[in-house]
């Protein structure tokens, strides 16, 4: 079994410092539940940067040592006794977040919203190594043809889905703040869902390039060129219907919160650093709805990744940049510099 072959290479969170180091560590065993994978590609996330460069967010919730990464695909390679529909060789993978199964929210199927949910990767071992053992029950099944790097980023794509699809778009003037990889995954949703414009914001040139070549309705920086410009251009008369707020900066919440239709909806993943105010009344006045975003649901979000997959939405051009692991370092500093979009780690033959 490969379970009991010994060592295998890990990026590790092995000292309360910056960085990562590639380490040999356990191959993970297995219990009757769980399945092991064999890596093939990782998605570096911002979580991870965030872990890299070892800010206070880290410092306050990830232990050391530990294997960190959470995007990735792989192969079944080890499957425990009591698990029925897995078998070797299923291209999958993983749900990030691994819930308890006795809160209230788990036992009434509202998972998502688990209590006491861990992260792959942040207090739970993780991706970024030749191996990993999860929970069957965390485990997604991927078609057989799916792109290898598309299938590494399902987790962020889950993310854009989940967020972009929290409320109808179909027809709707539609405003993304923040254009980084889930940004765009969103806009290139929203379009596909039939959206009738979508405007997505940045300060990022090399970003809003990446979203003008997946064909956004307009990429602006709005230190340049205002919002109510943008919408006077297009011809709309009161506001945008949905907004998804990416960025996590209170100058965009703001922003988008003043051209938000009477009766708008925002959808909020980004997650600001601090504390900030907002106009509560311009909000009640105009019966704005904000709805914070955090994960996927499990696993309804990834049902609507496949087949939005299969019915033609190709997200490849967000990945913009892919290394062998072993050269990690340069990867994680092309995602610190901002010039990119998503960047994928091979691990078949460059961990050594």
């Amino acid at each position: 079994m490969v379970g009991a072959r010994g060592q295998m290479k890990a990026l590790v969170k092995a000292r309360s410092e910056p960085g990562l180091w590639m380490q040999d560590v356990p191959v993970p065993g297995i219990g009757p539940d769980d399945v092991l994978i064999q890596v093939l590609c990782t998605g570096v996330c911002g979580t991870d940067v965030h872990i890299f460069e070892w800010d206070r967010w880290a410092r306050a919730n990830v232990p050391v040592p530990l294997v960190i990464g959470h995007e990735f695909v792989g192969e079944v390679v080890e499957v425990g006794a009591d698990v029925p529909d897995l078998a070797l060789g299923d291209l999958v993978s993983g749900e990030g977040h691994l819930v308890c199964g006795r809160c209230r929210n788990c036992v009434a199927g509202r998972r998502v919203q688990c209590a006491r949910t861990k992260g792959i990767g942040v207090n739970y071992q993780g991706a970024y190594a030749e191996y990993i053992a999860l929970p069957a029950g965390n485990v997604w099944r991927h078609q057989p043809d799916v792109d290898h790097d598309v299938a590494s980023i399902f987790d962020p794509f889950g993310n854009a889905v989940h967020t972009a699809l929290t409320f109808d778009v179909l027809g709707e003037d539609v405003l993304i703040t923040g254009a980084g990889p889930i940004g765009i995954m969103a806009a290139m949703i929203a379009q596909h869902a039939g959206a009738r414009y979508v405007v997505i914001t940045d300060v990022s040139e090399y970003r809003l390039e990446l979203a003008k070549k997946v064909g956004v309705t307009v990429a602006a920086d709005t230190r340049q060129t205002s919002l109510f410009s943008i919408m006077a251009d297009l011809g709309m008369r009161e506001g945008f219907d949905v907004g998804m707020e990416m960025s996590g900066k209170p100058a965009a919440l703001r922003e988008m919160l003043s051209v938000m239709t009477h009766g708008g909806k925002v959808a909020m993943l980004g997650l600001p650093a601090e504390e900030f105010a907002i106009d509560w009344a311009h909000l009640v006045l105009n019966m704005i709805t904000i709805k914070g975003i955090y994960g996927r649901e499990m696993f309804e979000t990834w049902y609507k990744m496949s087949v939005l997959t299969q019915s033609g939405l190709d997200i490849s051009p967000v990945i913009t940049h892919k290394f062998a692991a072993a050269d990690f370092a340069e990867a994680f500093a092309t995602v610190r510099a901002g010039n990119c979009g998503k960047v994928v780690l091979d691990w078949r033959a460059g961990s050594r």
